[in-house]
């Protein structure tokens, strides 16, 4: 298991080297769910805290894989298959964003992560918001939120993040068509961040989410 703790402080000259991203299984009330995760050299002591990436639909965890990397150098960080996505077991009708929410809880509540951070990624940002809200253990939350699939899901977005207590970024690529951009331009949130190029920038450039999130998630 991994506790989070105090981070201890780095000097420039002891700049973190990337972590190695490996993978997992952990129960969740749907069976298995594979987790890709990224732990510190020092095994996920004296940390900041810990992230954990949701991503979007007809996707897998292993789209956080640089930004896992990068982020998992002073923190642990864990990226999920989704229930009945990649790896993960899952049942064969369609999930609710509630029920993908309570799958990770159990993933939570199995590593007893009392602090975490969550970044998601279309279905995964409906996710987090879900989390956030049910989960007081959330501290901060970033979300890159797809429109389309939150109507598909018949997830009142913006509603549930007016509720959010926490402090919540929306990161948006500036080239994202314009009826998305327009439709993340009305959500609710505390801080904005426009990132460079479109949505592959995730994989592409992920040194440069990586950085926004730091800065962001302190």
């Amino acid at each position: 298991m991994w506790h989070c703790m105090a981070k201890r402080s780095q000097s420039p000259t002891q700049a973190a080297a990337p972590a190695r991203v490996r993978r997992s299984y952990f129960e969740c009330l749907y069976g298995q769910l594979h987790v890709h995760h990224a732990i510190p050299a020092g095994g996920g002591f004296e940390e900041a805290p810990p992230l954990l990436a949701l991503h979007a639909a007809a996707r897998t965890g292993r789209m956080f894989g640089g930004i896992l990397a990068a982020m998992g150098a002073d923190r642990s960080a864990f990226a999920p298959d989704l229930p009945a996505f990649g790896q993960s077991d899952g049942p064969w009708e369609a999930l609710t964003v509630t029920d993908h929410a309570a799958a990770i809880g159990d993933f939570l509540d199995a590593m007893r992560l009392r602090q975490v951070d969550v970044l998601g990624c279309g279905l995964g940002a409906l996710v987090a918001v879900e989390l956030a809200l049910s989960r007081p253990g959330v501290r901060r939350v970033a979300v890159m939120p797809l429109p389309p699939e939150a109507e598909q899901r018949h997830y009142p977005l913006s509603a549930q993040m007016a509720r959010i207590a926490q402090p919540t970024l929306l990161l948006y690529p500036r080239d994202m068509p314009q009826a998305l951009l327009t439709a993340a331009a009305d959500l609710p949130v505390r801080a904005r961040r426009e990132l460079p190029g479109d949505l592959s920038l995730l994989e592409t450039a992920p040194e440069t989410v990586a950085d926004v999130l730091k800065d962001f998630l302190g």
